[in-house]
């Protein structure tokens, strides 16, 4: 146990978190030179094309040094805000983290969160600057913001370029030298924390776990605390490229179990598993639930792959455990699900691995936030969804969630991006410098008014340099009302929102112009309005497609083309009486590129 080292590698986005895990595993000789590719551990097409980690990936390595051998289990993380979820869970499995800090960019806000979040649990950080090989790289005034923002020694940071393997084998030297040995004790009952775990249609779920006391054998009878589920551990080993299979797995280890289960209810992250006869006295302490930030509906595109669109949901909550649902109704999209997902970049993700991974073409609705809404007698309920608010006479008072959120900038682009916030209601907190020209601001933003927009243009206005990230701070009262979108005097349900009363007439407007250039022209005129109760607010008309019903009326008395033209008016009215209108998937998605 002595020998064994477990570390994540935490970092901002893009700061070449993949790339330094690629040359460890080159290194180490754990990837051999025909496997050997870019972002070896990503092996989601997704992932690949996008050329961001989205799922922390495990893998150990074996490491010799001074005549001993050492193994090395490495956990690699994601980088964006919206996986941070991902980081805690990899965090609560090591006891050492490498900070990875790009030297041309420095210290962003995300490198600060996960820092944090390190430091609580207790973890051993090795600084790294990566890049020093780059034109723009400045390693002297990164290394001084590390200093300040660690209180570490100069001497203490490694610096390194993961693209040619410059530095590379101080970073293990490191790894073995200050990332202290797991202190679990191997006579204890078995206690061992699942961290992750991924659904295979061949054999059934597979279960990612880290033993913190204890030690397991093939074919133990084990269960699972929280759930009392009992299993035989069929299959036990670690986690190389490909899962190689052990006959016994002992205390600091991170490995893998296949006990064939095939429903995804029973298997929960940050859950324990003990031994049947000789159990543990009580659970791992486990991660802090998900708390998702942002609500949208997820509608399968045919009505009869509901349940299809359940499974794949379970499945794909299995591999990703910060994704929740419950089931929900639309008048105008049937039966669904309401999705509770940690950002915006998070839901596109989700509705790309449904449709890659499981085939299923779903709707998404006009993502939102959730509101404390408290009625006249004082209850206090909490609303997902426009649809389920109560009515407004019943209200008293709604408070919407806000955020604390914390932007590192240079400070030419300061005006623009406080103008930026204060124009989605924020407070500005405080600014700071960190060094040279950088500097942080912080605000404190509703949070409704960031899940459409905000990143994409505060990374336009910044020209990419702003770097953004945020925590939820308190729930405040504010003005809100709901404004629904009427189709020929039907609401489309999907299409309401709750915004706050300074903004509804300009959003109003604007939704109704984007509809009317996004609904296909019918046989009859389409009205579309933005309503705040009984008040229309904003009102746009799809015209008509007509036909020429008089071409064939060349001269004689003029009653003969209005007959005719009266018969037409008469058949577009009862088409509008039966006929409905289809909402395209576009109109939904245009909704959040509003500008």
């Amino acid at each position: 146990m002595k020998n064994i080292r477990n570390f994540c590698i935490i970092a901002h986005i893009d700061h070449g978190k993949s790339t330094l895990a690629d040359r460890l595993l080159e290194f180490t000789k754990t990837v051999g030179v025909k496997e050997m590719q870019n972002q070896v551990l990503d092996d989601m097409d997704l992932e690949r094309e996008r050329g961001i980690t989205i799922k922390s990936h495990a893998i150990q390595m074996d490491y010799e040094m001074g005549g001993e051998k050492f193994t090395l289990n490495l956990i690699d993380t994601p980088g964006h805000v919206d996986f941070s979820y991902e980081v805690s869970r990899s965090i609560a499995a090591c006891e050492g983290a490498l900070l990875v800090v790009d030297a041309t960019q420095g210290v962003q806000a995300q490198t600060i969160s996960n820092l944090y979040m390190a430091i609580d649990n207790g973890l051993e950080i090795i600084p790294v600057i990566n890049k020093i090989d780059m034109e723009s790289a400045h390693p002297d005034e990164v290394e001084d913001e590390i200093v300040d923002l660690l209180g570490c020694d100069p001497e203490d940071i490694i610096r390194v370029s993961a693209r040619t393997g410059e530095g590379v084998p101080k970073v293990l030297e490191a790894i073995v030298q200050r990332v202290p040995a797991p202190n679990g004790n191997p006579e204890a009952p078995l206690q061992a924390l699942i961290f992750d775990s991924v659904f295979n249609p061949f054999r059934g779920i597979i279960v990612y776990f880290k033993i913190e006391n204890g030690s397991i054998h093939k074919g133990d009878l084990v269960k699972f605390v929280n759930t009392g589920k009992q299993y035989n551990a069929d299959e036990i080993g670690v986690l190389k490229l490909q899962m190689a299979p052990r006959d016994v797995l002992t205390t600091g280890t991170v490995g893998y179990i296949i006990s064939g289960i095939k429903t995804s209810a029973e298997v929960r992250v940050g859950d324990t598993i003990t031994h049947v006869a000789t159990p543990c006295e009580k659970a791992i302490e486990g991660f802090q639930e998900v708390k998702p930030m942002v609500f949208a509906g997820v509608y399968p595109i045919d009505p009869e792959d509901f349940e299809n669109l359940r499974s794949s949901l379970e499945k794909l909550q299995l591999n990703d455990a910060s994704l929740t649902f419950t089931p929900e109704s639309s008048v105008a999209l049937g039966f669904g699900f309401r999705c509770g997902f940690l950002g915006l970049l998070h839901m596109e993700i989700v509705q790309e691995r449904l449709s890659r991974e499981f085939n299923m073409e779903v709707i998404t609705t006009v993502p939102n936030v959730s509101y404390k809404v408290y009625d006249k007698k004082g209850e206090m309920t909490e609303v997902h969804n426009p649809a389920g608010l109560p009515d407004p006479t019943l209200i008293e008072h709604i408070e919407e969630p806000y955020i604390r959120a914390s932007i590192i900038t240079q400070s030419e682009f300061m005006g623009s991006i406080i103008t930026l916030c204060l124009g989605k209601r924020g407070e500005l907190i405080k600014q700071d410098y960190i060094s040279g020209n950088r500097m942080e601001l912080t605000f404190d933003i509703p949070l409704g008014e960031i899940v459409i927009d905000f990143y994409d243009k505060l990374k336009s206005i910044s020209k990419g340099y702003a770097s953004f990230d945020y925590y939820i701070h308190d729930f405040r009262d504010s003005k809100l009302i709901k404004m629904d979108i009427l189709l020929n005097g039907q609401p489309v349900d999907a299409l309401s929102s709750l915004t706050h009363v300074d903004n509804a007439v300009s959003l109003g407007r604007r939704m109704c112009e984007k509809l009317k250039e996004l609904i296909p022209r019918q046989q009859y005129d389409i009205a579309i309005q933005a309503a705040i109760g009984a008040k229309i607010i904003a009102r746009e008309t799809v015209k008509q497609v007509r036909k020429d019903v008089t071409a064939k009326c060349y001269g004689g008395d003029v009653s003969r083309k209005r007959k005719l033209l009266e018969k037409q008016k008469a058949g577009k009215k009862r088409m509008k009486q039966i006929g409905t209108v289809q909402v395209p998937q576009k109109a939904f998605l245009a909704v959040l590129k509003l500008d």
